[in-house]
Parts: C-alpha cells; sequence; structure tokens
C-alpha cells in the first residue's frame, strides 16, 4: 500500500540508526538544529580558533611553548613584598651661611614653599630650617611622571632667580627614591675595636660593594668617621701675622684638582692637571699658609694638625641576646657571613641583649630602580664573603641585619605553593567529580594561562609580590569555570551521538560558547575600574586589576 507522506517524509528518517549501535537520532527539531550546529563553526571568530586548534598540528608546540615563557617570566621578573608605588619627592637644599635658623625661615625656606606650592601636581610641601640651610621637601601626587616633575621643580627655580636673596651661595635639587631604601644591611661588630676602627673598615667595604652591578649606593651608618683637625693657635697666628680667613682659603685652595689643559701627542690627548686632595695629614701639616719675614709659614707653625675621629652624629650598637646558638637560614637576618670572629666574650651567654651590646657601624646597600632585589642581595651577600676573608679583620663579625631580597623571595615563594596547592586541590576535585581525563584538560588550562598571564605582567613593567600572585590565586575559581563548562559539554555530546569526532567538539564549544564568552566579559568589567583607584592604593591594586582579566 502507498504510504502517507508523513512515513515517507522526514519522519521516516526515525527509523535509521547511527553507527554508535543503532540507537534512533534525535528527532527532528535536533536533527535541524545538528545541522545548523555543522555549519556555525565555520563562521564566527571563536569558533574559527576553536577549529583551527582542533586541526593544527602546533597546537602541542603553542601549549608547551606557553608554558615555557610562564617558565621564563616566572624566573625573569623582579619579586619584591609590595608593588611599587611611584611618588615624586624631592628635596630641595639651599645654602644661606651665616644666616640663623629663623634668618633661613624668613628669606628663604617659607618664600620658597610658597613658589614650589604653585607647581602642577604638586600635593604637599614641608621645610625645614636650620643655621645656614634651608630643607624643602617637594611630595607630587601618586602617579605623577617623576622626570617630568624634578624638571617642573628646576624650571621654576630658574625663573625666579632675580628673586633669591643675597648670601644664597647654591641650591641642589634631590630626589628622592623609593629604591633608596636599602635592601641590605650589614652589621660590623667586634668586641676588641672600637667605632672609629670599624667605621675605616665599613668605609672600605661599602666602596667594595657599591661597584657590584645593580647596587645604586652603599652608605655607613654609626660610628666615627675620619678627620683631620686644625686647631688653631691665637699665639702663634699672631706672632706670624696669618689670619683664620687666610689659613681657610689656603686648605681650601690646596685641596682640590684643577685641569690646566691639555695637549696632543701620537693621536692622543693628554689632560694636564694641577694639584692634589690631601692623602695624609703629614701633607696638611706641610702646607704653606703664608709668608713671614722672608721665609714660608707652614700650617703646623700656626696649628696642631690631628688625624682622627670626628664628631658621632649616628650610634650604632648591637648585641646578642640568649637566642644566639640557634639554628638560623642561611642569608637570613641575624646570620652570621664568614666564620664568628676571634671574640670569645662576646658569644650569647644568655644575658639580656643590652648587657651585650658594643658599638657597631652598619653598612647599607640599596638597588637600582626595576632590579631584582632577590639577585641583588645574592650578589651582595657572595661579595662580603669573599671581602670576609681578604679586607675585614678576622675579629670583626659581618652580621646580616636586614635582606629585604629573601624576605621578599620567601614569601613569594610561599604564595607559589599556595598557588600549586590550589591547582592541585581544583584537580583532585574534578578527577571525582568528572573522571580523570577532564581533570587534565583543566591541569594543563591553568598553568598555560598562569604563564601566559605572568608574562604579560612582565611586559607591562610589574614585579611578582603579594598583590600579583593574590590575583592569581582569586582568579583561579573563575578560570577553571571555563574548561570545566566546555569539558562537562563536550561529555555530554560524545555520550548523546554515541562517539568522539573533532566535529562534535567543535559543535559542544559552540553550543555554550557565547553564555561563557559574556560571563567573561563581565568578570573584566568588573576588575578594570580598579585600574582607576587614585592615592596610594592606585599603584597598590593595580596588578590586580591586570592579572585577573587576563
Amino acid at each position: 500500500m502507498p504510504q502517507s507522506p508523513q512515513e515517507n517524509g522526514p519522519a521516516g528518517s526515525r527509523s535509521h540508526t547511527d553507527s554508535g549501535g543503532g540507537h534512533p537520532c534525535p528527532p527532528l527539531e535536533n536533527g535541524r538544529a545538528e545541522s545548523r550546529s555543522r555549519t556555525g563553526p565555520e563562521h564566527g571568530f571563536t569558533n574559527a580558533i576553536v577549529h583551527a586548534f582542533l586541526h593544527s598540528n602546533l597546537s602541542l608546540v603553542l601549549i608547551l611553548l606557553a608554558a615555557a615563557v610562564g617558565v621564563a617570566a616566572l624566573m625573569i621578573t623582579p619579586r619584591e613584598e609590595d608593588p611599587q608605588i611611584v611618588v615624586p619627592l624631592a628635596d630641595v637644599f639651599v645654602d644661606f651661611p651665616g644666616h640663623s635658623a629663623r634668618e633661613v625661615e624668613q628669606l628663604v625656606a617659607g618664600p620658597l614653599e610658597k613658589l614650589l606650592y604653585q607647581i602642577d601636581g604638586v600635593e604637599y610641601v614641608y621645610s625645614m630650617s636650620r643655621e645656614g640651610q634651608a630643607v624643602i621637601t617637594v611630595r607630587f601626587y601618586v602617579g605623577e611622571d617623576r622626570e617630568r616633575s624634578l624638571v617642573k621643580i628646576r624650571k621654576r627655580i630658574d625663573e625666579n632667580l632675580d628673586a633669591v636673596p643675597p648670601g644664597v651661595t647654591g641650591w641642589v635639587v634631590k630626589p628622592v627614591e623609593i629604591d633608596d631604601v636599602p635592601i641590605v644591611t650589614l652589621t660590623l661588630r667586634s668586641g676588641r675595636s672600637d667605632g672609629y676602627t670599624l667605621r675605616r673598615v665599613a668605609e672600605e667595604v661599602a666602596e667594595r660593594l657599591a661597584a657590584i652591578g645593580n647596587v645604586s649606593r652603599a652608605y655607613v651608618v654609626g660610628g666615627e668617621p675620619r678627620i683631620a683637625h686644625v686647631r688653631l693657635s691665637a699665639d702663634r697666628m699672631s706672632a706670624y701675622h696669618v689670619s683664620p680667613l687666610e689659613l681657610q682659603r689656603a686648605i681650601a685652595g690646596a685641596n682640590v684638582t684643577r685641569t690646566a689643559g691639555d695637549f696632543a701627542s701620537r693621536d692622543e690627548l693628554i689632560r694636564v692637571e694641577t694639584g692634589e686632595a690631601f692623602a695624609s695629614s703629614a701633607e696638611l701639616k706641610d702646607l704653606v699658609v703664608g709668608v713671614f719675614d722672608e721665609r714660608p709659614v707652614f700650617l703646623k707653625d700656626v696649628a696642631t694638625v690631628v688625624d682622627g675621629p670626628e664628631e658621632v652624629t649616628s650610634y650604632v650598637r648591637h648585641g646578642w641576646g640568649p637566642g644566639r646558638g640557634f639554628e638560623s637560614h642561611e642569608g637570613s637576618a641575624g646570620s652570621l657571613i664568614g666564620p664568628p670572629g676571634n671574640d670569645a666574650n662576646t658569644v650569647g651567654t644568655g644575658a639580656p641583649p643590652g648587657d651585650q651590646a658594643e658599638p657597631a657601624v652598619t653598612i647599607a646597600i640599596a638597588k637600582k630602580k626595576g632590579t631584582n632585589a632577590v639577585w641583588v642581595a645574592r650578589d651582595v651577600l657572595a661579595a662580603c664573603e669573599s671581602l670576609k676573608r681578604d679586607v675585614i679583620p678576622d675579629d670583626v663579625e659581618v652580621v646580616i641585619t636586614r635582606n629585604s631580597g629573601l624576605t621578599a623571595d620567601e614569601k613569594v615563594n610561599e604564595l607559589i605553593e599556595a598557588l600549586a596547592v590550589a591547582i592541585l586541590l581544583v584537580i583532585a576535585v574534578l578527577t571525582l567529580g568528572l573522571g580523570w581525563r577532564e581533570a587534565l584538560i583543566v591541569a594543563v588550562a591553568v598553568p598555560v594561562v598562569f604563564g601566559l598571564t605572568l608574562t604579560v605582567n612582565l611586559l607591562f613593567g610589574f614585579t611578582i609580590n603579594r598583590v600579583t600572585l593574590f590575583a592569581l590565586i582569586l582568579s583561579l575559581g573563575l578560570l577553571v569555570d571555563d574548561p570545566i563548562v566546555d569539558v562537562e559539554n563536550i561529555s555530554r555530546h560524545f555520550g548523546i551521538r554515541r562517539r568522539a569526532t573533532r566535529s562534535i567538539v567543535q559543535e559542544a564549544v559552540a553550543e555554550i560558547r557565547p553564555p561563557l564568552i559574556t560571563a567573561t566579559l563581565a568578570v573584566i568589567v568588573s576588575f578594570l575600574p580598579m585600574s582607576f583607584i587614585t592615592s596610594m592604593m592606585g599603584p597598590y591594586m593595580r596588578p590586580m586589576a591586570l592579572n585577573v582579566p587576563v
């Protein structure tokens, strides 16, 4: 009998079986949806990306490359505890000799404060006046360009040179950097040497450490600096008809090196210099300061020259408490560089720290801007260990009292370990809930995305710090959503079709891609406003505004 159109029409396709085992195909509506999804992946940007990764032989290479780049970024990116906050700050030193602190304030500090406060971008202006000098501190708003801010200060001063009071001998604009804060401090102590001796040793060590690459400055705190005291004799000066002003001019004029000219010889330009700075107190004693009775008058004839310690301006004392002797991590604060000194009576005996505190000297080392504090600290400690064998006496102990490089490295490593534990926990949960294949996909996706994020973080000039790693930990929960939804939908399609092909993967991904993209854009939009935060919190939270959306 002839069949009805319904039986010969599309409904007849219900009796057709697929290759998966004879199960009927979905109804007509699903068949139409299936035919649309088969053509859909050929169109659209995201579908094209999925198609390219599914059918390209370079997919595995790109995954490995992204992971390798991420590892390199993790190793290369400078590490620090907190993000760098750029606050342009500068000190203006004005010399006004011969005037009291009140006169300096009224004639120099006050007018200069008002003048510098008129500069665009200035937030605060502070001043300190003392006898013969004024120090004006200019602080700009957070985020202002540092170089332009310094140019503005110098330009404003140069534009008002006609208002400078008579008697001002000069001024210096000195920028203040956050990197000027020392990352490593080394304390030299000894039960046998005094502060004057320790200071001379520390100055020699600081000069060597300042020559290390990526070290911006090294300076000494504590102890008595070396100075040549010139103690005038009024009777002898009167006898030789020499005034104190003549002595001052003679010493200042002789303690300089001047360029006398240059000449060419054998294709070389040779510069001729005259004069030489004093190298010892003996040279200072033999300085000619005048003529009397047709005979030269030497400085030793009218004054007594003493080579010795200067007046103390800063004090450093160090003592071991009852905790000495406990095991400490190498390079951490409280550990020694090299063997202990030959000072037996300073070994910890359990006495209160103040009872054993001895005069000491501290060397502070600061790094250059943008360099890795971990690497700089390692280089400094390695160089100091070499100096302990060659320059530093055996009775002097070198104690590490600060190591910000090690502290930053430990904090970053702790957060990296926490991040790794979080990833492993997510993979374990997915293995129990979805299966090991699905968990493996997420296990590959998370490190690859984090690696690319760290690379972008490096390219934008950010460091690895607690905020950066907190952003990665926060984004972990947001990151695994997309792979989980994708894998679950792909598994569902495999179960319905009873087969696994690349076209089915592409169809399954295309089916849920629009809502996933919308959800991802919502997350990005919610974190981007953090990049517009002003004041101190702006630069502090900016790594989160970059890393979470990426």
